[in-house]
């Protein structure tokens, strides 16, 4: 039974490593969307871009990029985090979202 845990053991946490960082990755890619939407909403009601990208960039957290793209009509804001890898070196995450809104009259 001790030469089957010492065999199984490594694989449990190499498992519990790869759910511990795809849960980080999804919640990194709510916030994100959350961000993008409530900045976009801002936005639409006429809020200036620095309040925009104070509104999303406390909800998407630290290390987050915002940027806001008006062309008259609609306004897209884009909101992008780097996520850890980890132990498990696989490069660099990147959590991304946007959203687009009709600017109100």
């Amino acid at each position: 039974m001790t030469a089957e845990l010492a065999l199984a053991l490594p694989a449990v946490v190499g498992v519990l490593v790869v759910v511990l960082l795809l849960a980080t990755a999804a919640t990194s890619q709510l916030r994100c969307a959350d961000a993008a939407r409530a900045g976009a909403r801002a936005a639409a009601l006429g809020e200036p871009t620095g309040v925009v990208t104070a509104i999303a960039d406390r909800l998407a957290g630290p290390g987050a990029s915002v940027r806001v793209d008006h062309d008259g009509v609609w306004v897209t804001v884009t909101v992008r985090r780097s996520l850890a890898s980890g132990p498990l070196g696989v490069g660099d995450l990147t959590a991304q979202a946007s959203a687009t809104a009709r600017v109100e009259p």
